[in-house]
């Protein structure tokens, strides 16, 4: 019998949760005053109990009442209660999307350190494709780079640094090209975008490495090793007409994605076809001062830059499928064809000089296919009985150099040989004396005999006069005596009388003798 005595804090509790005659019942039987009820059948205790349980879900059902009936503070509870989940759930949110945010964090960093993700608004699609066509740029020697990171190594540059020169911006504060102008030889102003350093290093390797190793058409002279304007004209010599064709806007008109189509077609992955056409591709860029710092804000589309060493033989490439056109149609015809960057020239004898029109119009179809358009104020029809020229060369009889042109040189030289170079000029170089030194080996390439005579007398004259004072514009004049007196004593004057002044006046007003600049040869 368990007689462990009950405290009465311990009996209240009892009461409070069932009731006075449940623990009554309870206590007699565990005193012994009264038996289980397991084993006597009626036994009253089963009232009792079920009378406890009745009135214990009466309470529950009274305090439930009392809860449901009074709308303000359950409206309360509910509030409170979902005040207390919002609070718990941004917290849970807050603490998950940090931590999202940092792992995104940590692996877009080991990211970039493995690839180029992101290079500008409308050039960052295709970063995510590497496939290419191994066995096709095997076959044509070039180099075998699927991503970015290759590309960055095979160059020897780090990822980053081929992300900052490939990166394409609407508006920065830096740039990768020094812009100046040149003046045409047609008159007018020509815009050359000079690469800066790392940016021309990084295109002299795309250059050597890929575009150099591309086979080009034999048609095309402009910007190719053993080839010049004298082999551009050469092939038309002695013709009955001499066509001259100028394509308009030559450079601008390759766009960006035309080369990034060209690297596409030689079997490069989009991916890297997006970054050698980025590096190869520039746009035009106002300058705008603000708050004391310089802006280039982009214009346009990206172009082919005038003065990046890529883009003449990009052209090369691009005009791969004109140049294929073009040599149809003359060989069809009865015409020779070549081609000098944007100077496109047919020629032919015979029959074919009757078919200048009917070649025009197919000249003009074929470039348009090509996505180029022909200048429509360079077009000319040569024929034999004037004077035809290709390139600037002269191809009537043999190649020459334009004799008006050569009259002018030698004038020049003789002028140059007599008075020293000091405001002449020649060309549109400052440097007369580097000027005219080139254009004597341009001679002596198109006619070695002629040239060898200029190139002795170019000679004469750096040695008569050196290179130094070849500037184009004019010196201020101040007389200097021949012989410096010594340091600290005056100069002694020749004394002022009548037979002094009449011997100067005679000799400023003797003319000096002077030879015909012919006689100059």
């Amino acid at each position: 019998m368990d007689s462990q005595p009950t405290s009465r804090q311990e009996l209240y509790d009892r009461i409070r949760e069932s009731s006075k005659d449940e623990v009554i019942l309870e206590e007699m039987i565990r005193l012994g005053f009264w038996r289980d009820a397991e084993a006597v059948e009626g036994d009253p205790a089963d009232e009792i109990r079920r009378k406890g349980e009745l009135e214990r879900q009466l309470k529950a059902l009274s305090t439930e009442r009392a809860r449901l009936q009074n709308v303000e503070a359950l409206k309360r509870a509910l509030r409170k209660q979902r005040l207390e989940d919002s609070r718990s759930n941004r917290k849970e949110t807050k603490e998950r999307r940090l931590r999202e945010r940092q792992e995104r964090a940590r692996a877009w960093q080991q990211r970039k350190t493995r690839e180029i993700v992101y290079l500008g608004d409308g050039v960052s699609a295709g970063l995510a494709e590497h496939e290419l066509q191994r066995e096709k740029l095997q076959a044509a020697g070039l180099p075998v780079v699927a991503t970015p990171d290759e590309l960055a190594h095979a160059m020897g540059v780090s990822l980053g640094e081929l992300r900052f020169l490939a990166f394409s911006r609407r508006t920065s504060t830096t740039t990768h090209y020094k812009r100046f102008f040149v003046p045409k030889k047609t008159g007018g102003q020509r815009l050359i975008s000079a690469p800066m350093p790392r940016l021309k290093r990084s295109q002299e390797w795309i250059l050597q490495n890929i575009l150099e190793k591309v086979p080009l058409h034999d048609a095309a002279h402009g910007f190719r090793r053993g080839r010049s304007i004298v082999s551009n004209a050469r092939p038309h010599v002695e013709s009955d007409v001499v066509v001259n064709l100028d394509l308009k806007d030559f450079f601008p008109t390759v766009t960006y994605r035309r080369i990034k189509g060209m690297f596409r077609n030689l079997g490069y992955s989009e991916a890297i076809a997006v970054v050698l056409a980025l590096i190869c591709s520039e746009p035009d860029v106002d300058e705008v001062e603000l708050d004391g710092r310089t802006y280039y804000v982009a214009r346009q589309q990206r172009l082919l830059p005038q003065g990046a060493p890529t883009s003449p033989a990009i052209t090369n490439i691009i005009c791969r499928g004109l140049d294929g056109r073009l040599a149809r149609t003359a060989e069809m015809l009865g015409f020779c064809y070549t081609r000098y960057a944007d100077d496109i020239t047919f020629s032919g004898s015979g029959d074919a000089a009757a078919n200048v029109g009917r070649a025009l119009r197919r000249i003009g179809y074929a470039v348009e296919k090509e996505g180029f358009e022909v200048h429509p104020d360079k077009t000319r029809v040569l024929r034999r009985g004037r004077r035809q020229e290709v390139t600037g060369l002269v191809v009537n009889d043999r190649l020459n150099v334009s004799r008006k042109l050569l009259r002018r040189f030698r004038a020049t030289l003789f002028q140059i040989h007599r008075d020293g170079p000091a405001g002449k000029r020649w060309g549109n170089s400052n440097d007369v004396i580097a000027s005219i030194e080139g254009f004597a080996n341009f001679v002596a390439m198109v006619d070695p005999e002629k040239g060898a005579g200029f190139q002795r007398k170019v000679r004469e004259i750096i040695k008569s006069h050196g290179r130094g004072g070849g500037r184009a514009y004019p010196q201020r004049s101040r007389w200097v005596p021949k012989t410096p007196p010594a340091e600290g004593l005056a100069m002694e004057e020749e004394p002022l009388t009548a037979e002094t002044v009449q011997g100067r006046v005679s000799r400023v007003q003797k003319p000096r003798e002077k030879k015909p600049w012919w006689k100059f040869w």
